[in-house]
């Protein structure tokens, strides 16, 4: 990993290279509805942290990446009650997907505010 690269767009990379091939194993009548909007969001989160990495004014974006992760969390929950992955597979996901929200969580708490009270 590179130094200038956020822990936490490194974070969302390695979770979509665990993530996608798990997606490939989804049936076809679940692949190109949940697995395909799972993907699609967790695209968008990393998308979303490579813009925060760099704009002056990170808080807009990685507010936006945390509820498309939020989103992700529920879509691969309901993958599992609908019996699409297994509980290791979902437990495993479930993990990466947290330690990206607290990434994301204390990186949006480590940005200066943007209207200090006074």
């Amino acid at each position: 990993m590179s130094p200038t690269v956020p822990q936490a767009v490194q974070s969302c990379h390695e979770l979509l290279l665990w993530l996608i091939p798990q997606l490939d194993k989804f049936p076809r009548s679940r692949r190109f509805t949940l697995g395909e909007r799972i993907e699609v969001r967790l695209l968008e989160v990393l998308e979303l942290l490579v813009d925060a990495a760099y704009q002056r004014n990170k808080e807009a974006s990685l507010r936006r990446a945390n509820v498309q992760l939020e989103v992700v969390r529920h879509l691969w929950r309901l993958a599992h009650e609908l019996k699409v992955i297994a509980s290791r597979q979902y437990e495993h996901g479930a993990a990466l997907i947290d330690d990206l929200g607290r990434q994301i969580g204390g990186w949006l708490r480590s940005q200066p505010l943007a209207h200090p009270t006074s």
